[in-house]
């Protein structure tokens, strides 16, 4: 695919709002002329993390990510560059350009982008007859009958296909779309007797989103009972596919990020309910089964998932089944028991459901716990085979546990049910550990899974030294070139090298273009520049910075002339650092030195 081009990468991060992007994943509040929030990075419970407006940068203080708009959305939506780019540059209108391209790549590019837009004239056509048509007002009636307001129904463009053959089918080719296009889409489908016509029909319409928000697909409810399948969704096409995606997720995902987990329902109206309730980290599988490709997708947003599936017998088969697609992750799965016969879209209807939803979700237990208590509900205790059935069954899920107090605590349950020695249990468990040689649990995912970030190791007084004063080039450009030509690379670390190789190669803007492939750096540059902008910045700040930089570096060159047993050169430079000294204690201190 051909690249971006500079100018389109710059006016995308021009028109970002870079505090509206990040205010959607963490709190942030004004603090003169930058903004202070918690880190949506680590844990902290003091505000570390800092965004400068101006020049769309973010940095935290406390583990030392950093970067600007498009590196943030890299890294809390999972997606590459160009991806991020395209993402923002949709926000906020923004037209881009590309390089020179090959034409077959420039033509399947436009293809898709055209297949895109048709879904999402698809989409505003079912949202307009649903509010404007005669004929959906039943339907209308239906969802105010669930509960479902307006408001939510609009913000998730609820719509209702007509109950004609080829409505859609007509306005479509109408609109300069070809058969082929629409049925590639999954909105027409071919009828035994030849011919094409619209796929839904009387049904209200939950349009299908991925995570940056594009129709890929949709659900239709049918609205009466001789309609076939009470839901049908988007046949698979090279936008939808079923088991990847989870409803809801462009709108869940910055509540995802700030509650700190997912919860997983099972339908459309469970996640409307839900958000209309406040409670809006509810995404949906489209069905009881949950997918690896859906855990997967999860795993890269959080870290904890309740799940509240029906209590029924598939709910329940679905939630034991996300431990097995959830193996080798690293995700802490809890559930929340359903009552019987109530899904969250019923229990949201009723007068004090959102409290007893969200009880229901503070109580949620480990999956572990959760499926040795169907086991050993469903044993019959009197039964002696039955109790052995039972044990060997919950062994290996206690084993994969590890040796931990919630292992410990389940053995002492299951000897208590089942009547035996809790020793016995114990032995039971440790045989079906891998690492004993027992029963095999599930191989972990070798995919490399995205690294929490950790505070960083505490700066050395040189890299302090070197932060300020490469801060101060920044803020006091015509100086900093002076003291950015001085610099050697005996007076830096590694990192202060290349940054100021950077600042060297970028002296009048060095927030621009910062380096999407080198973390590291572009989160350095990002910290320096916010520094620039809160520190204050003087001639005698950065001259009394740089002499002891080159103090330092005075000290190393006598360190390393005495191991070579140069005794002369030492006794020169010693000299020449003792009249260095006699500078330094007579400069002034201004704010700003280290």
């Amino acid at each position: 695919m051909a690249l971006i081009s500079h100018e389109s990468v710059d006016r995308v991060k021009q028109a970002a709002d870079i505090v509206e992007v990040i205010s959607a994943h963490t709190d942030l509040r004004r603090q003169g002329a930058r903004y202070v929030g918690l880190c949506p990075f680590h844990d902290e419970r003091t505000p570390s993390f800092s965004v400068e407006p101006q020049e769309k940068l973010y940095h935290c203080f406390g583990c030392g990510v950093g970067g600007d708009v498009i590196k943030f959305v890299e890294e809390k939506d999972g997606l590459n560059f160009a991806e991020a780019v395209e993402l923002l540059a949709d926000r906020y209108g923004v037209e881009l350009e590309r390089e020179q391209e090959d034409p077959r790549a420039e033509a399947k590019r436009q293809r898709r982008r055209r297949l895109e837009q048709l879904l999402e004239r698809a989409s505003a056509f079912y949202a307009s007859y649903l509010w404007e048509s005669e004929e959906a007002g039943k339907a209308r009636d239906y969802l105010a009958g669930r509960g479902l307001r307006e408001e939510v129904l609009r913000d998730f463009g609820v719509g209702y296909a007509p109950s004609a053959w080829d409505k859609l089918l007509v306005r479509g080719q109408r609109a300069g779309f070809s058969v082929e296009e629409l049925r590639g889409v999954g909105l027409v489908q071919r009828g035994r007797s030849g011919g094409e016509y619209d796929r839904f029909r009387e049904r209200i319409m939950f349009p299908i989103r991925d995570r940056r928000g594009r129709v890929v697909g949709f659900g239709g409810r049918a609205m009466r009972s001789d309609q076939g399948a009470k839901y049908v969704n988007t046949a698979e096409t090279e936008f939808f596919h079923k088991s990847q995606i989870l409803y809801g997720v462009d709108r869940a995902k910055a509540a995802i990020a700030k509650a700190g987990r997912a919860v997983v329902v099972e339908g459309y109206t469970d996640v409307l309910a839900l958000h209309q309730a406040g409670i809006e980290e509810a995404v949906a599988v489209m069905g009881t089964a949950i997918t690896g490709e859906q855990v997967k997708e999860l795993s890269g947003m959080v870290d904890e998932v309740v799940l509240a599936l029906d209590a029924d017998a598939a709910g329940q088969e679905a939630m034991l089944r996300a431990q097995t697609v959830a193996a080798g992750r690293r995700m802490r799965l809890r559930v929340a028991a359903m009552p019987a016969g109530e899904d969250p879209a019923e229990m949201m209807a009723s007068e004090d459901g959102a409290e007893r939803f969200r009880g229901i979700l503070d109580e949620a237990q480990e999956l572990v716990a959760f499926q040795v208590g169907l086991v050993l509900e469903r044993t019959d205790v009197g039964n002696p085979v039955e109790r052995d059935r039972a044990l060997a069954e919950v062994a290996p899920v206690l084993a994969g546990l590890g040796e931990t107090a919630s292992r410990d605590d389940l053995v002492r349950r299951v000897a208590e049910r089942l009547d035996f020695d809790p020793a016995m249990v114990m032995g039971r468990v440790v045989v079906a550990t891998p690492t004993s040689g027992g029963t095999q649990q599930s191989t972990p995912d070798p995919r490399p899974q995205a690294p929490r970030q950790q505070r960083p190791a505490e700066l050395t007084s040189r890299e302090r030294r070197e932060r300020a004063l490469l801060a101060m080039c920044i803020a006091l450009p015509n100086e900093g070139k002076e003291y950015l030509a001085r610099l050697t690379e005996a007076h830096l670390s590694p990192t202060g090298l290349r940054a100021a190789a950077w600042l060297r190669e970028h002296p009048e803007d060095p927030a621009s273009d910062l380096p999407h492939d080198d973390a590291t750096l572009a989160g350095l540059i990002a910290e320096l520049v916010i520094m620039s902008r809160e520190e204050p910045a003087s001639h005698e700040a950065m001259e009394l910075n740089f002499l002891l930089l080159e103090q330092r570096r005075l000290e190393a060159d006598i360190a390393a002339a005495g191991e070579r047993g140069d005794y002369e050169r030492r006794a020169a430079l010693s000299r020449e650092r003792a009249a260095l000294v006699e500078r330094i204690a007579h400069a002034e201190r201004p704010a700003g030195s280290v």
